[in-house]
């Protein structure tokens, strides 16, 4: 089933793939969640509305807290593939040492 949701103001980094869960209730102003469930993938995004594909109706999120995680597969920060080229340029006239270079690569197949 298809959920349709508008909203006022929509975070915009949600994305197609991106999972919805819902709390129905949140305790104490201390940050506790109660009763969190996944409410399904986001199928479309056009402006401040969105469709969930939910085994839930419509019915079932109204009035829920509602967030979102992010497609794992989809946002990977490394760098990917065979080969990489850096170019460090120092436009300093005084003298400068780099002391350290690191970078997380993960090769994109094998």
């Amino acid at each position: 089933m298809i959920i349709e949701l508008t909203f006022e103001n929509l975070n915009t980094s949600i994305q197609i793939g991106d999972t919805v869960w819902y709390a129905g209730v949140i305790k104490d102003n201390n940050g506790v969640l109660d009763d969190v469930a996944k409410v399904g993938v986001v199928t479309d995004v056009t402006g401040n509305d969105i469709k969930i594909e939910s085994d839930l109706g419509e019915e079932e999120v109204v009035d829920k807290f509602l967030m979102f995680s992010k497609n794992k597969k989809a946002n990977l920060g490394d760098l990917k593939g065979y080969y990489a080229e850096a170019k460090f340029v120092n436009k300093s006239t005084k003298k400068s040492e780099l002391f350290s270079v690191g970078s997380e690569i993960t090769q994109s197949s094998k």
